[in-house]
């Protein structure tokens, strides 16, 4: 907790030169300038940064509880200033404010989100992240019955909005002068920062965090889409990506992709890829399309992807955005990442990992990432065991997961058709033409 005594005036100064700033330069939505909870006796309250009391001169005593668990978190007098609690992620919170050495409150305030405006800040620009918090930001609104807005990039609105009617989805540069009564900021904390989280996303999983910062049923939960889209292809077909932000997350082994590909394409599949990008690399280290792979990237609407993704027979990717809305269409994904663990994407029965080498060093709390080192490696960089969380993972490993997958979810029935395994989801439960 923090007890700041400075006045209104030097705190309003402050404030309104952070507000002042660009809101693309900060990750997040700020918080109001001030509390926008009006308490007797001038006094301001409000749930936007953690809790957050603002006092008018005067002797005051307060007190900051966790209404749940009726501890008492924090507790001081103050002549006048500001009082906030450590922890911004979700927390009941309770309020009190006294007239020092009176024992009745002027002010006792329980947060109660009902019918409230409430934030959800997540950031912009990363898709597979979003993919995976936005269904908690709408079990939140469920469980509390709020009043929901939530700002992020206009692609993952543009995917969203419609299968969320209930959630006011804006572009951060589009959100100004609102007054909510509390706001949470969902994201990546690093460097043990346990006050935007409770529990550092590395130990939960990417996704899972989201439930944690909310304070709400951590449970994984599959997104919903519109997956409507006509079919556009007639012959069986397979969506690959295998492009990624940093080196550590490519599936570095030199041969693996084109072994995939030829064996896909021995099965009678067209083998798309879907990438944003049809290269990517940095300095002396670039990636390509693997060969015999349909070039299907571009920078196209994701609306698009997800036509083509929910017809799909199945997926293989990284640990990566493509991945993430593959999941999100329903269908079966092969997913090939040796830097996490698998407990740090969505449960997929197909997550090829190698347990015999360096692995999982993103999820390791002793380790920050670096955003900004396209090869970053933290234990191996510059050493013949670079990138061997990767390497190790064979073609044929991967192919070994794929037929499983194909045991599991494909049979061929009597008439000559492909239909569905008796446990298959229901994506693929179509009929098309035997391959030749």
């Amino acid at each position: 907790m923090s007890n700041n005594s400075t006045s209104l005036h030097s705190v309003a100064s402050a404030s309104a030169s952070a507000a002042s700033a660009p809101q693309e330069s900060v990750p997040f939505i700020l918080p109001p300038e001030f509390p926008t909870q009006t308490g007797p006796l001038g006094i301001r309250y409000d749930f936007n940064d953690g809790a957050r009391v603002w006092l008018p001169q005067g002797q005051w005593h307060v007190q900051i509880w966790d209404a749940d668990s009726d501890n008492i978190l924090f507790s001081c007098d103050s002549d006048e200033g500001w009082v906030t609690s450590a922890k911004k992620f979700f927390v009941r919170f309770s309020i009190r404010v006294f007239r020092r050495g009176e024992k009745e409150p002027v002010l006792d305030h329980t947060l109660d989100l009902t019918g409230q405006d409430v934030l959800v800040s997540f950031p912009v620009g990363t898709l597979g992240d979003l993919i995976g918090w936005v269904p908690y930001a709408e079990r939140f609104r469920e469980q509390h019955q709020c009043q929901l807005e939530c700002t992020m990039g206009p692609l993952i609105i543009d995917l969203f909005a419609a299968s969320y009617p209930d959630i006011r989805f804006t572009e951060p540069a589009n959100y100004t002068g609102r007054q909510p009564y509390a706001s949470y900021r969902v994201g990546l904390y690093f460097q043990g920062n346990l006050n935007n989280q409770p529990i550092d996303f590395r130990m939960v999983g990417l996704h899972r965090t989201a439930g944690h910062i909310l304070g709400t049923d951590p449970t994984e939960i599959l997104p919903k889409l519109s997956l409507n889209a006509p079919r556009t292809i007639p012959e069986p077909y397979v969506c690959i990506a295998t492009k990624a932000s940093c080196q550590a997350k490519f599936w570095n082994n030199g041969t693996g992709w084109n072994e995939v590909v030829d064996y896909l394409k021995t099965q009678g599949y067209r083998v798309l890829c879907i990438d944003q990008k049809a290269t990517v690399g940095q300095g002396f280290v670039w990636n390509h399309i693997p060969h015999g792979a349909e070039d299907f990237t571009g920078d196209i609407p994701l609306s698009e992807r997800v036509a083509l993704l929910q017809h799909a027979d199945f997926f293989i990717g990284l640990s990566s955005g493509l991945s993430w809305l593959a999941w999100a269409c329903r269908i079966p994904v092969v997913l090939i990442s040796g830097f996490t663990l698998p407990n740090c994407e969505f449960s997929t029965p197909y997550r090829v990992f190698s347990p015999h080498v360096c692995n999982g060093c993103w999820d390791d709390v002793r380790i920050d990432f670096d955003h900004k080192d396209f090869l970053w490696c933290p234990r191996h960089k510059g050493t013949e065991r670079q990138y061997e969380c990767s390497r190790a993972i064979t073609g044929q490993q991967v192919i070994g997961h794929i037929r499983r997958l194909q045991q599991t979810h494909l049979r061929f029935n009597n008439t000559g058709d492909r239909a569905s395994a008796d446990t298959a989801p229901v994506h693929i439960t179509r009929h098309v033409k035997e391959r030749k």
